[in-house]
């Protein structure tokens, strides 16, 4: 298993209050927020196990749904849903995205 794959459960984990709020308030943006987080972690877990371009493709997917978490979140920060993220839980996207990038470059 991947070193990362846990830490993407770990940060799921703790944004479920913040997810909750953004529900609360955007059902739509909340929906598309479980949507790619679950993506990161289905297809994270799927390239693992994958081969070739399969595994790539994977991680690749799995990258741009890191990317577009994060813009749910900075877009319910922006709409005044939630409070900015805490520079620990950008620190955690950052080291998310920065090791899909490299596993999408060794893999392909």
């Amino acid at each position: 298993m991947l070193r990362i794959y846990p830490v993407v459960l770990d940060v799921i984990r703790q944004l479920r209050p913040v997810m909750a709020v953004i529900d609360r308030k955007d059902r739509d943006l909340g929906r598309q927020l479980r949507r790619c987080s679950a993506s990161v972690g289905q297809n994270l877990a799927e390239g693992m196990y994958s081969r070739g371009r399969n595994r790539a493709a994977k991680y690749h997917v799995a990258l741009g749904s890191a990317r577009e978490m994060l813009a749910c979140l900075e877009l319910a920060e922006a709409f005044g849903y939630t409070a900015p993220l805490a520079q620990e839980m950008r620190a955690r996207f950052d080291r998310i995205i920065g090791t899909l990038v490299r596993l999408v470059e060794r893999a392909g």
